[in-house]
């Protein structure tokens, strides 16, 4: 009875051990797979390597690369705020200038612009009206429109003046202007010695004209710019009357003869003076022919 019960305890001793050496060779492979995802995780988490720098020849290829690019983006800003003025020259014909003018009032009032100059006269049969308008660059094209509805335009030139480099020129003189009196003024506290000190402020006078030359130079640039200019003329056809007539009595009839014939007189007389030459030259033929025809009767006889 002993030997079966021996072998029964020496199987189970031996399944005991063969379960303890299965879970001792697992675990070790648990703990490699554990590090593995652990290290694969540091990997992810870790940042990125630096970028290497660039060879020469790189750079130089980066460099040839990006001005092209800078080109374009040069060409895709924005260009220059354009200076320009606008001038509009229009002459109408109207069939009635007291209404034309009314009209024309509530038209600038209308667009906001200004008369800065008018005129009125009759003369070669018309009653002419011009007029100098001065309007927002905005509101060129539409008071231009609104003139058509006036009446029948006859001529209409239009023209622009770009005055950008112009407006630029005056703007960088009067800056250099204004610096360079800024450095005669701080010389101006320098001056110890009279004589210094006329001659700087001479300077500075001469500086000081040029400034308020070059401002009013820029206003009257800046005033064209902001206010464009129409100059318009629109007329209206006069009829004229002729005069009848007049009734002319006998006796003014017949004074306006003796002055007629008198008149006639003094004509032939100062004909007759004025041929001269011909009275002379047929004078000198009569009296030659004369003188042929005596000679000829004496041969005879």
């Amino acid at each position: 009875m002993r030997i079966p019960v021996l072998l029964w305890l020496s199987l189970t001793l031996g399944l005991l051990s063969c379960g303890n050496s299965q879970s001792s060779m697992g675990e070790p492979s648990v703990e490699v797979t554990a590090d593995a995802e652990v290290g694969g995780d540091a990997a992810m988490m870790a940042p990125p390597p630096p970028p290497m720098a660039p060879s020469a020849v790189e750079a130089k290829a980066y460099e040839s690369a990006d001005q092209p690019a800078a080109g374009q983006a040069a060409s895709a800003a924005p260009a220059v705020n354009r200076k320009l003025v606008y001038h509009a020259t229009v002459r109408m014909k109207v069939a009635d200038l007291a209404r034309a003018n009314q009209r024309m009032d509530s038209l600038t009032r209308a667009v906001g612009a200004f008369v800065e100059g008018a005129s009125e006269e009759r003369e070669d049969g018309e009653w002419r009206h011009e007029m100098k308008i001065r309007v927002a660059p905005a509101r060129f094209q539409a008071l231009l429109a609104g003139l058509g509805r006036f009446g029948t335009v006859e001529s209409k030139q239009l023209s622009t003046d770009d005055v950008t480099a112009q407006h630029a020129d005056i703007t960088a003189r009067l800056a250099s202007k204004r610096a360079l009196e800024q450095r005669y003024l701080e010389l101006l506290k320098k001056a110890n010695k009279v004589s210094d000190l006329l001659e700087i402020e001479q300077k500075v006078g001469e500086i000081r004209e040029e400034i308020e030359a070059t401002q009013s130079r820029l206003r009257a640039l800046n005033d064209e710019v902001a206010y464009s200019t129409i100059t318009l003329t629109y007329y209206q056809e006069l009829s004229q009357r002729r005069p009848d007539a007049p009734v002319l009595s006998f006796g003014s009839r017949l004074l306006e003869s003796f002055y007629g014939g008198w008149e006639l007189l003094t004509d032939l007389v100062l004909g007759f003076v004025a041929a001269w030459p011909l009275l002379l030259l047929a004078a000198a033929v009569l009296a030659g022919w004369r003188a042929w025809r005596r000679r000829r009767a004496q041969s005879l006889k």
